[in-house]
């Protein structure tokens, strides 16, 4: 097993050990591949899942069986539904008892099945060579997703003499676009007035952003990014319409109901609900991915390219030379930097959401990795954040799963030691896996958490008042997070006056341990947003 994960060059392993895999434990430690003890199978299954998100390759989990392993599942399902390459392995019950009641004896298989590509128990180490390299296979293959393997206990008893070389590692390349479909699409656009591309995760993961931007600049196109797809169109260039995905109209939204043809590139709809941007189905879309497109009566696709995306993507822009559409200001774009520069002046306090958002951006650099936990917090950095890069603000937006933030944090700087990550969290997301600053401490992985502080889980807070004009049930108090830092070993920080936001963020940035900051945020600019989106002109 442990040779498997070196051919596939794994240099990273997160989990706990358990009596049934002492023995792995041990050939990993006896190898290269560095071992994360975390304090909660959660946690490592999120750190393993941001690996793989910033690195396209697999991240390997591990646990025990029964419990241990049923603890990796939201992790495991956070990843196939945010398309993130994972790989977890759990022990199981020796084969002389998985045919009868048993103690810890649960089939983890049919438990995983419905939430990962691929889910299967190794009945004999003869497969090891060859699951192990399908599991890896499966998981990296676009669109990419988690795979199970649960290991039994006795199966390294087996002491036949097989020959347990691992398999080539064969890497699948990406096809070029039928020359047929692009030419579907080229006729389509050429009979459009307002067309309009949407940025998905898809473009993000394949590195999509100079076909995007040439397709944009050539063509005259403004192009929209989801929350998955932030970076994919850098939001500073002036085609760059900003983020959809909001859960009420933004100000993106006004490019879509003004076009008649949406370019979907590596939009996937687990992302948003497509009614948001095609509420009637009569605008035709041409889908751009690495597989083709799921069904719904709001994304009727005229015409699918499938094949690598960028090579789509410019050879849409080379057949339609000389083509330009006359649509190149963002609608609505400029309403979103006005927003953005009176937050950059705000200086209330407890802080506006505006203000946290700005001081942030004005911290980390245009490589620089922030996690956004699910919550207030991300409706608020997802549409504000200014983002550069892909794969630079990472939300999960498939599952919207809370607690993934921190732990993911230690993956993601584990795969990028060059940049600074930040994991932005609201209290209630915080508390969920705040056990892995343990972790942090104790393997030295800088981490700093920024923790919007108020009190409550504020998005349903939100939701309620909006749906209901009351809230109930959503509020708790928090321990002193100063106090809690240090007593892990880290470093605490609370912020009292707006203006120490952004030294304080940039010292524990700067500094090579861990932090946790305290911020009170004033939430009662949730409602004044949407009210004000509520509010717009349509005609703008």
């Amino acid at each position: 097993m442990v040779k498997c994960l070196e051919n596939e060059g794994v240099s990273v392993v997160f989990g706990i050990p358990g009596e049934e895999n002492i023995r792995f434990i041990q050939a990993l430690a006896a190898s290269d591949i560095r071992y994360i003890l975390t304090r909660h199978e959660q946690g490592a299954a999120f750190m393993a899942e941001m690996y793989g998100r910033v690195t396209g390759r697999a991240g390997v989990v591990s646990a025990t069986l029964g419990p241990g392993a049923i603890n990796l599942q939201l992790g495991v399902a956070d990843a196939s539904t945010n398309s993130t390459p994972l790989v977890a392995i759990s022990a199981q019950v020796g084969q002389d008892r998985a045919y009868k009641e048993s103690h810890q004896y649960v089939d983890l298989v049919a438990m995983f099945r419905p939430i990962t590509r691929w889910a299967d128990g190794v009945p004999t180490a003869r497969a090891i060579p060859e699951m192990f390299r399908k599991a890896f296979k499966l998981a990296e293959t676009e669109r990419p997703a988690a795979v199970f393997l649960a290991v039994p206990e006795n199966i390294d008893a087996d002491g036949a003499d097989y020959e347990l070389n691992p398999l080539p590692r064969n890497v699948v390349h990406a096809e070029a676009p039928m020359a047929s479909q692009v030419q579907r699409a080229v006729d389509i656009l050429r009979r459009a007035h307002r067309p309009v591309v949407l940025a998905g995760h898809g473009a993000a993961r394949g590195n999509a952003t100079a076909a995007l931007i040439r397709f944009s600049e050539e063509l005259g196109v403004p192009v929209a990014n989801t929350f998955h797809g932030k970076g994919a169109m850098p939001d500073d260039h002036p085609n760059s319409m900003g983020t959809v995905g909001f859960m009420r109209r933004d100000y993106a939204n006004f490019g879509f109901e003004h076009a008649d043809v949406i370019v979907a590139v590596g939009y996937e709809l687990q992302e948003f609900d497509p009614v948001r941007i095609n509420p009637l189905g009569d605008k035709e879309i041409i889908h751009i991915h690495r597989f083709p497109a799921e069904v719904d009566a709001h994304y009727s696709v005229s015409v699918g390219i499938i094949g690598d995306i960028s090579a789509s993507v410019n050879a849409l822009t080379d057949d339609l030379a000389g083509h330009g559409f006359d649509c190149k200001s963002a609608p609505g774009s400029a309403l979103l930097v006005e927003e953005f520069a009176r937050g950059q002046q705000d200086s209330r306090f407890p802080m506006a959401p505006q203000r946290i958002v700005a001081d942030i951006r004005a911290t980390l650099g245009r490589s620089d990795i922030v996690l956004v936990d699910t919550g207030a917090t991300k409706m608020w950095m997802a549409r504000l954040y200014p983002t550069y890069e892909p794969n630079t603000c990472l939300v999960s937006n498939g599952l919207s799963t809370m607690g993934f933030a921190l732990p993911g944090a230690l993956g993601v700087k584990l795969a990028r030691p060059d940049a600074k990550v930040l994991a932005v969290a609201g209290d209630g997301a915080f508390l969920m896996n705040s056990q892995e600053i343990e972790t942090a401490v104790r393997e030295r992985i800088p981490l700093v958490v920024l923790i919007w502080e108020d009190g409550g889980y504020g998005l349903i807070e939100w939701k309620m008042d909006l749906e209901l004009g009351e809230h109930h049930h959503v509020s708790f108090t928090n321990p002193d997070i100063v106090s809690y830092a240090e007593s892990f070993g880290a470093k605490g920080y609370r912020i009292t006056a707006a203006d120490q936001l952004q030294p304080t963020l940039q010292a524990a940035l700067d500094d090579d341990g861990v932090s946790l900051i305290a911020c009170p945020v004033d939430y009662s600019e949730n409602l004044r947003l949407t009210d004000r989106l509520g509010q717009l002109d349509a005609t703008l």
